[in-house]
């Protein structure tokens, strides 16, 4: 999206390391619907989760366009306004590094990650919590205050650490409270489900593995 005032986006679909036939299904989507297909495999031998490599190569796209980053995880489902409205509160919005939507189960009740959300009536909320990259939007100013070249390659997840570093670097973090995204945790990690079915697998996973370092 770019910073100067086109909302009009460049979408860009990382498949990190699908399987042969979803990765075809990808390619027919891109084909259909006109986005850019990255396949990680043709670019790393690194296995999945490639966040950071994802990250990097994103933000060295949206700054050589002078572009805000918008970021959807694959187990997010946005509306057909979702870009738009996130786009607009970038210039309403005193000094924004980073803006979220809320996430909600089937129900359209607010869930994982944005729990603490739920007891806010405020449209759009300023907040000192973490924001996740369910569906956040970085400023194109942001991007050029901080190279995503200087996170820790030891890390899986970066929106923590990202979340505070907007922060310390003077921008502030902003949910919107009244825009609302459909997540269904855990599909994009599959084996964090073994938290409920397997916990001895789970934690043998999380702890020892150290899958999920943030």
């Amino acid at each position: 999206m770019n910073s100067a005032g086109d909302s009009s986006p460049e979408l860009y679909v990382y498949n990190d390391f699908s399987s042969n036939e979803n990765t075809e299904k990808l390619r027919a989507f891109s084909n259909e619907k006109g986005f850019s297909l990255i396949n990680l495999e043709d670019v790393t031998n690194h296995p999945s989760p490639n966040y950071l490599l994802v990250l990097q190569m994103a933000q060295k796209n949206a700054i050589a366009a002078g572009a805000h980053l918008l970021i959807v995880e694959s187990d997010v489902m946005i509306q057909p306004d979702t870009i738009e409205k996130m786009y607009q509160q970038v210039t309403l919005l005193d000094k924004p590094g980073m803006i979220a939507a809320v996430t909600t189960d089937e129900t359209g009740e607010i869930n994982f990650p944005y729990l603490y959300a739920r007891k806010f009536s405020r449209r759009i909320l300023s907040v000192n919590k973490r924001l996740s990259f369910c569906c956040t939007l970085l400023t194109n100013s942001l991007l050029n205050s901080y190279d995503f070249n200087l996170l820790n390659p030891e890390k899986n997840w970066y929106d923590v650490f990202i979340s505070h570093q907007s922060k310390a670097l003077g921008y502030n973090n902003y949910l919107m409270n009244d825009l609302t995204v459909l997540h269904l945790p855990h599909s994009s990690r599959p084996w964090k489900k073994l938290k409920y079915s397997n916990p001895l697998k789970y934690y043998w996973r999380k702890l020892i593995e150290r899958n999920d370092k943030i």
